[in-house]
């Protein structure tokens, strides 16, 4: 009798508490009980975790510099019928963190990719920043220097969207800064240690938020809120607009994003700026 081929397993993307225990759900703590392996970026954090939920599942790491060494390990074991959940250090995996070329790997596969939702900074702190969250774009780091940046930089200028940023506390005073000079009295958020015992909001404009973390710079993780431009802020004009499509040419980006982007930024037709993309390309 010829055995059928085994079923493969199903990858678990799988969002854990980004400070508070009590946030972690049922159905978190019964999948990663019940996989085979967990994939994770912080094997020493994930550890601990699993230790307090008395949970004794195999640890292997997956961060920045190993993920697309470990993918094709993981997909062999998951082709063979195993079940993978994959964790970040805190919150979702492929929000910033590792986990997304896992996941791309699996769909081209056709494995099962299984969403198993947590906590999260960006909706924790849009939840409550006081400022129109009813669209909202995230940024997550901004590039760290160069042109890149000061694209994004002066991109944030224009957008009327809500804008989540990730920033490390050591940088904030830096960046708020940089964007109190580009972008003036601008209202913003500035949250700390989400869901940790030393939680804290401070709300006020980015040059008071400047100065405030200038004096005393913050400790822990932070996630900044920025208030989207007002439609005087936002208004381009055409030789604006042609040189936002050239720096974005310029650095590989396709007409089709670029076009999309300047729609949703100045309210013109999406067709015709695609045409002044490719008559700029051309």
């Amino acid at each position: 009798m010829i055995d059928a081929p085994r079923a493969s397993g199903t990858l678990y993307v799988v969002g854990t508490p980004i400070g508070n225990l009590e946030d972690l759900s049922d159905r978190v703590r019964r999948v990663l009980g019940e996989v085979d392996r967990v994939a994770a970026e912080d094997t020493r954090t994930t550890g601990l975790l699993l230790k307090r939920l008395g949970i004794s599942t195999r640890l292997v790491s997956l961060f920045e510099g190993n993920e697309h060494a470990r993918v094709a390990g993981l997909l062999e074991e998951l082709q063979a019928g195993q079940d993978i959940a994959v964790v970040s250090e805190c919150g979702t995996p492929g929000i910033s963190d590792p986990g997304a070329t896992l996941v791309e790997a699996c769909l081209g596969a056709e494995i099962p990719v299984v969403p198993i939702p947590g906590p999260s900074a960006v909706t924790s702190v849009l939840s409550v920043c006081g400022l129109d969250v009813a669209r909202f774009r995230f940024e997550g780091f901004l590039p760290r220097k160069g042109a890149e940046r000061r694209r994004r930089v002066e991109w944030l200028q224009r957008d009327p969207v809500t804008a989540v940023l990730f920033e490390s506390p050591n940088r904030l005073a830096r960046t708020l800064q940089e964007l109190a000079e580009t972008l003036g009295p601008r209202r913003a958020v500035v949250a700390r240690e989400v869901t940790k015992l030393h939680e804290q909001f401070v709300r006020g404009t980015l040059p008071e938020l400047a100065a405030r973390f200038t004096e005393t710079p913050p400790r822990g993780e932070v996630t900044l809120v920025l208030e989207g431009a007002q439609d005087s802020d936002a208004a381009l004009s055409e030789p604006e607009v042609e040189r936002i499509v050239l720096q974005r040419l310029a650095a590989g980006e396709r007409a089709r994003d670029i076009a999309r982007d300047l729609a949703d930024l100045t309210g013109r037709s999406r067709r015709d700026l695609y045409a002044l993309v490719n008559q700029l390309k051309s």
